[in-house]
C-alpha cells in the first residue's frame, strides 16, 4: 500500500514538473509584456516585473495597425478551415468507406501532397494568385491556405471516420437512407470530436502562418498579424515587451476557440450502439 502511495506521489511529482517546464515560456511571455526596456535588457533577470506597465499593449493597440491585421487574421483562417472540412470531409468518407479501383493510389496520393514541403510551392502559387489578380488581397491566402489545410484534413479524418462502426450505417440505409444521408446525418455526428478537433488545428494552421503571408502580403492594410509582429523588430534590440504582448494577444482567440469547442471533443458516441 505505501508502494502504491509513493508510486502516486512520484507522478503527481513528475506532472507537476512536466506542467511547469510546459507553462514557464507562457508565463515568462506574459511577464515579459509587463516590463519596461530598462527592465527586459537588465543583468539580472526578474521572475516579477517590478514596475508593470501596459505600455506594450498601449503601443500595439493605437500605433499599430494589429487588430486590423487580427481581424484579417481571423478571417483568413475561419474561411480556410471551414472550407478545407466541406471539401475534405467527403474524400476522407470516400476513402474509408467506398471500394473502388485506385483507391489506395488515390489515399497515397493525400499522404504524398500532405508531407510535400510548403517550401517548394511558394513560387507556382504566387505566380497562380498572380495570374488570378489577387496578389496583395487576403483572399489570396484564402486560395493558397488549402493546399496544404486539405491533405491535412482528409488524411486526420480518415481514422475518425473509419472508426463508426459500418453497422450504423447499414441500419441507416434499410430504413431508406441514402448514401449522402448517411454520411451526414449518421457518420458526421458520430466523428464529431475528431472534426471539431481537425477543425481547431486547421484554423491554427492559418491563424500563425507567416511565409505564404510575407510573400504574397505588402500592403499594411491586407497584413496578418505575424507580419505586423514581425515588423516590429527594428535595429540591435528588439521590442521584447512589443513582441510579447502581441503574442499574448494573438493567443487569445486559440484558448476562447479550445474552450469553446472542449465540451464537443468528447468521443464514446458510438458505446452501446451495436452488439456485441
Amino acid at each position: 500500500m505505501k508502494a502504491k502511495k509513493r508510486t502516486a506521489l512520484l507522478g503527481r511529482v513528475y506532472l507537476i514538473i512536466c506542467l511547469i517546464v510546459a507553462l514557464f515560456p507562457i508565463y515568462w511571455m506574459i511577464n515579459t509584456s509587463f516590463k519596461s526596456d530598462s527592465e527586459i535588457y537588465a543583468k539580472v533577470p526578474t521572475l516579477i516585473p517590478h514596475h508593470p506597465t501596459g505600455a506594450a499593449y498601449s503601443y500595439l493597440i493605437n500605433n499599430t495597425n494589429f487588430l486590423s491585421s487580427m481581424k484579417n487574421s481571423l478571417i483568413i483562417a475561419v474561411s480556410v478551415s471551414v472550407f478545407s472540412i466541406l471539401i475534405a470531409y467527403p474524400v476522407a468518407y470516400t476513402l474509408s468507406r467506398l471500394k473502388f479501383k485506385g483507391r489506395r493510389i488515390f489515399s497515397k496520393s493525400v499522404l504524398f501532397m500532405y508531407l510535400l514541403p510548403t517550401t517548394v510551392l511558394y513560387i507556382p502559387l504566387y505566380m497562380l494568385v498572380s495570374k488570378m489578380h489577387l496578389t496583395n488581397t487576403i483572399w489570396g491566402l484564402i486560395v493558397i491556405y488549402p493546399t496544404f489545410t486539405l491533405p491535412y484534413v482528409a488524411w486526420i479524418l480518415i481514422p475518425h471516420i473509419a472508426a463508426v462502426p459500418k453497422e450504423l450505417e447499414e441500419a441507416a440505409k434499410v430504413d431508406g437512407c441514402s448514401r449522402i444521408g448517411t454520411m451526414y446525418k449518421i457518420v458526421f455526428p458520430l466523428a464529431l470530436p475528431g472534426i471539431i478537433s481537425t477543425t481547431i488545428f486547421t484554423f491554427a494552421m492559418c491563424w500563425g502562418e507567416y511565409m505564404y503571408a510575407l510573400v504574397n502580403l505588402t500592403s499594411s492594410q491586407v497584413q496578418t498579424f505575424p507580419l505586423v509582429i514581425s515588423g516590429l523588430i527594428y535595429g540591435d534590440m528588439p521590442p521584447w515587451n512589443q513582441l510579447m504582448a502581441g503574442g499574448v494577444l494573438a493567443g487569445i482567440p486559440i484558448i476562447v476557440i479550445y474552450m469553446l469547442a472542449s465540451s464537443g471533443l468528447v468521443g464514446g458516441a458510438t458505446d452501446g450502439g451495436v452488439k456485441g
